[in-house]
């Protein structure tokens, strides 16, 4: 019962935090954006490349001294049109073509404290985040997975134990089946 109090002391901020930003952004709440919008001169017109967006999104930030986002860059296509989405836990930068082909035009979305918290809970964050992020999760499950046998080995707890995990079953499958 000791460690698995630790336990629950150890990963309660990264559960407030992961219970706060999922529930929140379930009513539409998912933080805000600084933005900056940059037109960018083209030698020719970009194309939906991969790595030429990337150099030139690389070659821009650095221009103007801000770092790159912590994820990694994709192409998006909608239809005819394409831009590069960069997404991390503090920064979003946007790069597209516009209706002159020698003019690209670069967001950079600056994270508020809040939006940064709703990033890392949406796997935007660097490595350390996602690793720390994946001990929570096994740390959460053994918690869950301990307090269901403590529960279970008293006698007196094995009727609610066993009917509070079926109403928790048969709640979760209602509510996805009626969604």
């Amino acid at each position: 019962m000791k460690a698995h109090s630790l336990l629950a002391a150890f990963i309660l901020p990264a559960a407030l935090m992961f219970m706060i930003t999922g529930a929140l952004y379930t009513w539409g709440y998912k933080g805000s954006y600084n933005n900056e919008v940059y037109e960018i001169a083209l030698v020719e017109p970009v194309r939906a490349d991969l790595n030429g967006l990337q150099a030139i999104a690389v070659s821009e930030l650095e221009t103007r001294e801000l770092s790159a986002p912590e994820g990694k860059p994709k192409v998006k296509k909608y239809g005819s049109h394409f831009l590069l989405e960069w997404t991390g836990s503090s920064k979003d930068v946007i790069l597209e073509p516009t209706s002159d082909p020698l003019i690209a035009k670069m967001t950079v979305k600056d994270t508020t404290w809040y939006r940064t918290l709703v990033q890392l809970h949406k796997a935007k964050g660097g490595t350390l985040f996602k690793v720390y992020a994946v001990v929570f999760s096994l740390v959460l499950a053994l918690l869950l997975l301990s307090g269901f046998i403590m529960a279970w080995q008293l006698p007196r707890l094995r009727t609610a134990t066993m009917a509070a995990t079926i109403l928790g079953l048969l709640t979760f499958v209602a509510v996805v089946w009626l969604s």
